[in-house]
């Protein structure tokens, strides 16, 4: 299986590389695109500032560049938080998607055309500041009528970026869950 690999505004840090080489090690092949050219965050503010100066277009045109070489063989699209997004972004529109793996984010859904039933799969703590409950049961219904497939795992007092060993988001018993059940979502794909 290929798996497209964003990450978050943090950029990617050794996290991201540690889930490319887990999900490699279950035997799928996954890219993971720099979208930040190099630049990583030591905090969300400086995430969130290295995401604003780039700007949400430039991001977006590069994912779909570095997507382009293999969209053809059905991606799967993953992320984490704003890679998350860019993730559900390129897969709702990417007739050839094959999946959709979400950790700790979402997006909006302006006007979805029908993705005939895509595999969707969103692992999000509970509670989670930047996915309140409101926002979630919204984007679960839209996803539903857009025709996706959707299970939706919520990880009790686990923080935000919960996967990421080094930041004190981190919750190893919601990170293990939670790669089990991804694990087993690939598989079934």
């Amino acid at each position: 299986m290929d798996i497209m690999l964003f990450h978050s505004a943090y950029g990617p840090r050794p996290a991201v590389h540690a889930a490319a080489d887990r999900l490699r090690a279950a035997g799928h092949h996954v890219h993971v695109p720099d979208l930040y050219e190099g630049q990583t965050a030591g905090t969300v503010e400086e995430g969130m500032a290295i995401k604003d100066r780039i700007g949400q277009e430039t991001l977006l045109k590069r994912a779909i560049l570095a997507a382009a070489a293999y969209s053809e063989r059905g991606l799967v699209y993953a992320g984490f938080s704003m890679g998350a997004s860019i993730a559900q972004t390129l897969a709702l529109g990417d007739e050839k998607a094959r999946g959709l793996l979400l950790f700790h984010g979402t997006s909006d859904l302006a006007e979805v055309a029908s993705v005939d039933e895509l595999p969707v799969q969103l692992h999000v703590a509970d509670p989670d500041p930047f996915e309140p409950d409101d926002w979630l049961n919204a984007w679960y219904l839209r996803m539903r009528r857009a025709g996706a497939d959707v299970e939706v795992y919520r990880y009790p007092g686990a923080g935000h970026l919960y996967l990421d060993p080094d930041l004190p988001d981190y919750d190893e018993d919601a990170a293990e869950r939670t790669w089990q059940i991804a694990l087993g979502f690939l598989e079934s794909l």
